[in-house]
Order: structure tokens, then sequence, then C-alpha cells
């Protein structure tokens, strides 16, 4: 059976849909720490406040891991096949920048791994958005 084009372009959207939706709701609180590292400051960051952060992010990495395990069950269509899998790989690495971002906080902010997983994750969205991209252009073909 030939997998279904229209399916499989409504799943991806819905995919980077719903990773934007995301986020959103975490960037935020992104913000607050690395405002603190810009401004030397994280050392008085209050301690319960980096508690709730980590555990939002905690779950916002469990979701893009969900978004990943749903990507590797996809059945593209043979003509972005070669896209998918670099999305795929590229979506491994977000979701590995989130988790190592996530780790970095506690027990106390690890700036050196902060940054190192913003880059990650910054790489891998780049990659993820091209490649999205690429995968639209061959489909309305």
């Amino acid at each position: 059976m030939r997998p279904n084009t229209g399916f499989y372009a409504g799943e991806i959207n819905e995919i980077v849909q719903n990773t934007e939706k995301m986020g959103e709701r975490l960037h935020p609180s992104y913000e607050e720490i690395r405002k603190a590292l810009d401004e030397k400051k994280i050392n008085a960051f209050d301690e319960e406040r980096l508690s709730d952060i980590h555990d939002l992010f905690e779950e916002g990495t469990h979701f893009y891991q969900l978004n990943l395990e749903k990507i590797g069950m996809m059945k593209p269509p043979a003509k972005v096949m070669g896209n998918h899998k670099s999305f795929q790989k590229a979506y491994v690495q977000y979701v590995a920048g989130c988790q190592e971002m996530t780790d970095s906080l506690l027990p106390e902010v690890n700036e050196e791994a902060f940054n190192a997983a913003e880059k990650k994750q910054d790489e891998a969205t780049d990659i993820i958005y091209k490649t999205i991209q690429k995968i639209t252009n061959l489909l309305l073909k």
C-alpha cells in the first residue's frame, strides 16, 4: 500500500505546529534563565523557580520525545523519504539538546552546558525548518 501523501503532510504539519506551541510555552522560562546568565545573576536565581523551570522543561522534552516517536512511525511518500530521514535526524538532535538544557539546570545552572544545549537546539531547528520546506515543496509538485 502506498503512503497517503495528504495524511503524511497533515501529520508533519501537526508535529511542527505542536512543536512551535510547546516552544512558545517554554520560551518565557528560557528567557528568564538566559537573562540571569547574561547579567551574571544566575547565583541569585530563586531555587524554587529554577526547580519549576526544570520541571516545565522536563515536560516539554517528554512532549518532544513523543513527537519523535510519531515521526519514526510515519510512512513518508517515496519522493520525500530522504528528507524525512533528515527531518527525523534533526529532531533527534533537537530533543537531545532539550534534554541537555533541562539537565543543565539542576542541582545548579551549568552555564557551559546550557549554552551548548542552546547551540545544539538552534542548529537542529535550522535543519528542521529547511527540511520541512523541502518536504513541502516536493509534496506540492
